[in-house]
């Protein structure tokens, strides 16, 4: 689909670029050359700490003295005392096995690699976070920096990163509340509101800091600017399904009110294997957990893993309502995952609603594939894009996962049959479906259709938008890129091998 009024040197390298995407297709390393360059928006599914590689995390342990075990294979605090424990520093040179071993534990590298082993992807992946949380709690900055450095490596101009002050949750898991009566929220709400304005005000004082040392990491302000310094990030807040219904509540309040304080917080999520029992017991009750608070606080976008699920993992009457549920109950502006649409009662309602509301799904090719076994034409990509609901691709969990955001757009395409307009188009929602503040240049929910202020990306007035709006900025920049990107693959000449 074509920005309005686009020259006809743009309509043409477009037309060539798609002729070129359209004879390479089938050859995964082209392709990989070709959606490398592309510009592709933003990332609206990435968790903060499952985002560097295993790699980085034991670099910063060994900066920090730190230590690893070998039973478990993990991280964890200094003084390396305890049986088995020994000293991260030079543990690639004095012992390069138990490195790797290391690495193992913190990825999913040896399910990538078919390797032997006596855990599934799920367990692998869920697993790996207690093994690297001791050193990630302690580097958010570098967490941050590592974070913007990579996706400025895979062409993304923005991140919409789920992430919490380590002040919120700390406070969450060591308080209680002895009166706790799920029946009545104002009650427990109540309770607990003198408190909340202090912590959200800890939690943006943290948050502060931590992107002033990214900053400085990333050498921003300087000749000498790593290209992550013009990565955007705004954040999502997450609540932890698993935590006891109480301490959940606490957590999502002071979510929701560190959304209203602070502007770089947008939205609400729920993180955690989504087919543990316990949150499939309490699923309804987070679902009202959310509406109850998003009444008292307006300004919070909605953002929840629904459908991550399927028979294999998860009884089948868990599988009936999880998505209709995160949008009829809680209000989701957005999907994650939303696998399991086609066992859901009533999926065809759910989509047509999905589709007329414009509720984006956020699609994770590489993690439904790793975690539940979902791949190809078992996944329900194309039944939404059929359906006419809006797809984005994104990472979830890069450095655990192994990927990339260059991998998803390959999977789509090799996968799933997605052409070079149908991937810019998702590149486009990506910014479109966005939480991000301000008027974007587009009619609203229809990227790619030009909103009266916007005829034509190259006028006055659509251009003065940026000046006021971050998603006009971004969109911008974006129709820009391509237009730059379309001109210079259009260029490339692939010769026959001889």
């Amino acid at each position: 689909m074509l920005t309005a009024a686009p020259t006809a040197s743009a309509e043409d390298t477009e037309r060539e670029a798609a002729a070129l995407f359209d004879r390479i297709s089938d050859d995964p390393v082209l392709l990989r050359v070709f959606l490398r360059d592309m510009p592709k928006g933003g990332d609206l599914h990435n968790h903060a700490s499952g985002t560097p590689f295993a790699e980085e995390y034991l670099s910063w342990a060994e900066d920090r003295a730190f230590c690893v075990t070998e039973v478990p294979a993990a991280i964890s605090p200094p003084p390396c005392e305890d049986e088995g424990e020994i000293t991260a520093v030079g543990l690639m040179r004095t012992d390069p096995a138990l490195y790797a071993e290391i690495v193992d534990a913190l990825s999913v590298r040896e399910v990538l690699a078919d390797v032997d082993i006596d855990r599934s992807g799920h367990e692998q992946f869920f697993g790996s976070f207690d093994r690297f949380f001791p050193i990630v709690s302690e580097e958010p900055d570098r967490t941050l920096a590592s974070i913007k450095q990579l996706a400025a490596d895979d062409r993304l101009s923005y991140v919409e990163l789920m992430f919490n002050p380590a002040t919120i949750n700390q406070y969450t898991v060591q308080s209680e509340d002895g009166d706790w009566d799920e029946s009545d929220l104002d009650a427990a709400f109540a309770r607990f509101a003198p408190e909340i304005d202090d912590l959200v005000e800890a939690g943006i004082q943290q948050r502060d800091k931590t992107e002033r040392e990214a900053a400085e990491i990333l050498n921003c302000g300087t000749a000498d600017a790593e290209p992550g310094c013009d990565v955007t990030v705004y954040y999502n807040f997450y609540g932890l399904r698993l935590l006891p219904n109480e301490q959940l509540f606490r957590q999502l309040a002071l979510g929701f009110a560190l959304i209203e304080a602070d502007p770089r917080f947008l939205g609400v999520s729920l993180v955690q294997p989504e087919d543990d029992p316990r949150a499939i017991e309490n699923y309804q009750l987070h679902m009202r957990m959310i509406a109850f608070l998003n009444e008292r606080y307006p300004s919070a976008k909605v953002s929840l893993h629904a459908g991550e699920l399927t028979l294999g993992l998860a009884p089948a009457y868990a599988l009936r309502s999880h998505i209709r549920d995160a949008i009829e109950i809680a209000g989701s502006g957005r999907i994650g995952h939303g696998i399991d649409i086609a066992w859901e009662l009533d999926s065809r309602k759910t989509l047509e609603r999905m589709a007329e509301e414009r509720i984006a799904v956020e699609i994770n090719l590489s993690s439904n594939d790793i975690i539940l076994g979902v791949r190809g034409k078992e996944h329900p990509l194309n039944l939404y894009r059929a359906s006419g609901v809006p797809i984005v691709l994104s990472t979830d969990d890069q450095g655990v996962l192994r990927t990339d955001m260059t991998e998803q757009y390959v999977r789509a395409a090799l996968e799933h049959g997605l052409a070079y307009r149908d991937l810019k188009q998702a590149a486009r929602n990506s910014l479109e479906f966005s939480f991000l503040p301000g008027t974007g240049i587009w009619k609203p929910g229809q990227p790619g259709t030009p909103s009266p202020t916007c005829q034509s990306v190259a006028s006055r007035s659509c251009r003065a938008l940026a000046l006021f709006s971050p998603k006009a900025l971004l969109q911008l920049k974006l129709e820009d890129d391509f237009e730059a990107f379309e001109k210079d693959i259009a260029g490339w000449t692939i010769a026959q091998p001889e």
